[in-house]
């Protein structure tokens, strides 16, 4: 009987040993499918109706449509060129600086492939998400005077030779992760990305007429603080869901974001106290949107502790570059786009190497090796958004004519001169 049972251990042994890498396989995780799919309708809630509300608020009343309807054409040009080609430059193949095109219209992708835990396609529209937002950031730094066409045209063309590239050097297997840069949520992605490219598209267009001459005040500062608040609150599906899963690491990244922001707030206010006699609502929601910029690339890397000194670098910084360095410099950067998300970027890709937490930093990297990867990194990102975006920018130009609208459709606001249409009675 011994010998029988000997016997049968023996037959069974192999079978048993070759269990821990059945273990291993990837296998669906049904909680952090739904954590996935609520972080990606929280992700689109920043753009629609996060941004159009915040950008909204901060234009004059005769452009507040115009800045909805640019929100709403980046979610509907970007969710169908993410599909048809963005996600497979971004995130197939092996190149250095782009993907293949493998995955055009999705090749290959069931609703059993699996992305880690999750659905490839859930992992598809997570991505996406952050796809629409980041062209759509541009629009503030150039708004009020940009023909909607050649907006169309560009933040399409922008999404496909500048977006997909850098995602696919970050997060794609390609140049700046094979450096060891880390950027969590879109530092260098997202907000570098776009703060530089939208500094250069405002240049390139010219100012408002009237800017520094004729007053240009905020039209409805609730929208922008419902907007702010909007972008808060689903900035926890940006970040927290970058981790791609429901653990501890989410968890982190969700309190890193929420402690970075509140302390950029209280900073803020601090310091417009101090320069200008009182803290303004307007600043507020700035704050806040600062804050989460600079916490984004950092957001799993630091403790509670490493963000508050994120968020107050980066309030700090972000006021100077809004209060100080655009009036001194004279740009019309419409609603600070460069000096929230290009700035800020900055100062949070740099932060993610300051105060990186020691359970954070990769193996065989000193601290001070890692702030000079993050610096190299910021300065490929710095030199190829906005060399690409001025070329863009050319380019449509010689094809489509003058980019901007002409006098007379800028006094009687875009509205009017491009959707027909007018968002207060009376105007």
């Amino acid at each position: 009987m011994a010998r029988r049972a000997l016997s049968t251990l023996a037959l069974l042994a192999p079978s048993l040993l070759a269990l821990p890498a059945f273990a291993e396989e990837a296998q669906l995780s049904a909680g952090d499918t739904a954590w996935m799919l609520t972080a990606s309708a929280l992700v689109l809630m920043m753009t629609l109706p996060g941004l159009a509300l915040f950008y909204g608020g901060l234009v004059r009343s005769r452009n507040v449509l115009s800045v909805f309807m640019q929100c709403l054409i980046s979610a509907g040009m970007a969710g169908v060129v993410w599909v048809v080609v963005g996600y497979s430059l971004a995130f197939s193949g092996d190149g250095l600086f782009v993907g293949n095109l493998s995955r055009v219209m999705l090749s290959g992708i069931t609703p059993d492939t699996l992305s880690g835990t999750i659905p490839e396609y859930v992992f598809i529209m997570f991505q996406g998400m952050f796809a629409i937002i980041t062209p759509a950031l541009m629009l503030g730094a150039f708004a009020e005077r940009m023909r909607f066409s050649a907006y169309l045209a560009f933040i399409t063309i922008w999404l496909i030779v500048v977006y997909c590239p850098l995602a696919h050097m970050v997060w794609g297997g390609g140049l700046i992760s094979g450096w060891g840069a880390l950027d969590f949520a879109g530092g260098l992605v997202v907000h570098m990305s776009s703060g530089y490219s939208a500094l250069v598209a405002a240049l390139f267009l010219g100012a408002r007429r009237g800017y520094g001459k004729d007053p240009m005040p905020p039209h409805n500062l609730p929208f922008t603080v419902i907007g702010a608040s909007l972008l808060w609150v689903g900035w926890f599906g940006f970040n927290a869901g970058s981790e791609l899963a429901a653990d501890g690491t989410a968890g982190l990244a969700f309190i890193t974001t929420n402690t970075a922001t509140a302390t950029a707030v209280l900073v803020w206010a601090l310091i417009e106290k101090l320069h200008v006699g009182k803290p303004t609502v307007l600043g507020g929601a700035t704050a806040a949107v600062a804050g989460l910029v600079v916490i984004t690339p950092a957001c799993a890397f630091v403790t509670p502790g490493g963000a508050m000194l994120v968020g107050a670098g980066g309030a700090a910084i972000c006021y100077f570059a809004v209060a100080i360095l655009k009036p001194r410099f004279g740009y019309d950067d419409s609603l600070d786009v460069f000096g929230v998300h290009g700035v800020g970027g900055t100062w949070g890709a740099i932060a993610t190497g300051l105060f990186i937490a020691d359970f954070a930093l990769p193996e065989g990297m000193t601290w001070g090796g890692q702030v000079l990867v993050q610096l190299k990194s910021i300065g490929l990102t710095a030199v190829f958004a906005p060399a690409a975006t001025l070329l863009i920018l050319w380019v449509l130009k010689m094809l489509l004519g003058d980019l901007r609208v002409d006098e007379e459709a800028e006094y009687e606001g875009l509205d009017l001169a491009e959707h027909s249409e007018t968002a207060y009675a009376g105007d």
